[in-house]
C-alpha cells in the first residue's frame, strides 16, 4: 500500500476482547520492532505515526512508552516532561486527563512528510486501536502503573500480544506473576555484568543495547530467554551485526529503512567483537 508520511488512514476497529488474534509466540524468526513507532520516520508515541508503522508493514511489533498522569491515567510518552515532544511544558506527572487532553504533539521538523497536528494518545486508545491487531511492546516508565496496565491487559484479552517492558527485574518479576508477557532491556554497562541466564523463568523478551560487546550479546543469547533483541537500531550495519551475534530481532528507529535493506550473510565480521 502506498501511503503518503502523515496521511495514515486509521485502522480498521479492533477485534473483539478476548478474539484471536497476533501473539508473541507466532512472531516471526527475525524480528523488526518499531521503537517509539519509528522515530525517525514518524512522530514518536502518536496515532499517526503508529497507524503509519502499521499500515505500511514495516514492522512486526509496535513499541510505545507508557507514563503515568497525576490522576492515574496512563498515557503514550516517553520523556518525564512535557518539553520536548509538545507544545506544552511541564512534568506529565502533574497533568490530570483533562488537562492532558489540551497538548499537542509537535513533530520533530526533521522527519520525512508532513504531520498534522495531534493529541498524545493515552494507553488506553493504543490498546483499544492496535490490540489484537499487531504485538506491541509497552515500556512502562513508571513502574506504579504496572498494577493498572494489567487490568487494562487483560480486560481486553491482550495477555499473549503485548510485551510489558522495564528497565529492572523487580517490576517484570511482578509483571510475570500477573499472568503478563515481559521484556527487560539493558544498557551497555548493564548487559557488562548481567547474567540474564538466572532471568529465564521470568522474562519473556531480553533486548541489548546493540553497541554492547560481542561476549555480552552473546552471553544474552545464550542465556535461555526465549526472545533476544537489540536496541535501538537505527542502520542496516548495526542490524545485520546483532543478527550475527545470534540476536533474533532488532528495535528500530528506522523499520522502513530496514525493510527495504536485504539483511546481510550472518557470518562474523571485523565489527564483531
Amino acid at each position: 500500500m502506498a501511503l503518503t508520511p502523515g496521511c495514515a488512514p486509521a485502522p480498521a476497529p479492533v477485534r473483539a476482547r478476548g478474539s484471536e488474534g497476533p501473539r508473541a509466540a507466532g512472531l516471526p524468526g527475525t524480528v523488526h520492532a518499531a521503537h517509539r513507532g519509528g522515530a525517525l520516520e514518524v512522530p514518536e508515541n502518536s496515532m499517526a505515526g503508529l497507524t503509519a508503522a502499521y499500515r505500511r508493514r514495516s514492522a512486526d511489533v509496535l513499541d510505545v512508552d507508557v507514563r503515568t498522569l497525576r490522576d492515574g491515567t496512563l498515557v503514550a510518552m516517553h520523556d518525564r516532561t512535557l518539553d520536548r515532544t509538545t507544545d506544552h511544558k511541564g512534568p506529565v506527572s502533574a497533568l490530570t486527563l483533562r488537562q492532558w487532553r489540551r497538548v499537542r504533539l509537535r513533530p520533530d521538523g526533521g522527519l520525512p512528510g508532513t504531520w498534522p497536528p495531534e493529541h498524545p494518545p493515552t494507553a488506553a486508545d493504543v490498546l483499544d486501536r492496535f490490540g489484537g491487531r499487531i504485538v506491541l511492546n509497552v515500556e512502562l516508565k513508571d513502574s506504579g502503573g504496572l498494577k493498572r496496565l494489567a487490568g487494562m491487559i487483560r480486560k481486553r484479552g491482550l495477555t499473549r500480544s503485548v510485551y510489558v517492558q522495564t528497565n529492572e527485574l523487580s517490576p517484570a518479576e511482578r509483571a510475570h506473576r500477573m499472568g503478563l508477557l515481559t521484556s527487560v532491556w539493558r544498557s551497555v554497562k548493564q548487559a557488562r555484568t548481567d547474567r540474564p541466564e538466572k532471568w529465564r523463568d521470568v522474562v519473556d523478551m531480553l533486548s541489548v543495547d546493540h553497541r554492547a560487546r560481542a561476549t555480552d550479546i552473546r552471553r544474552a543469547v545464550a542465556s535461555g530467554i526465549p526472545r533476544v533483541w537489540a536496541h535501538t537500531v537505527r542502520t542496516p550495519a548495526e542490524r545485520d551485526r546483532v543478527l550475527r551475534l545470534g540476536c533474533d530481532g532488532v528495535m528500530t528507529d528506522a523499520p522502513g529503512l530496514l525493510a527495504r535493506t536485504p539483511q546481510r550473510d550472518r557470518t562474523g565480521g571485523a565489527g564483531d567483537r
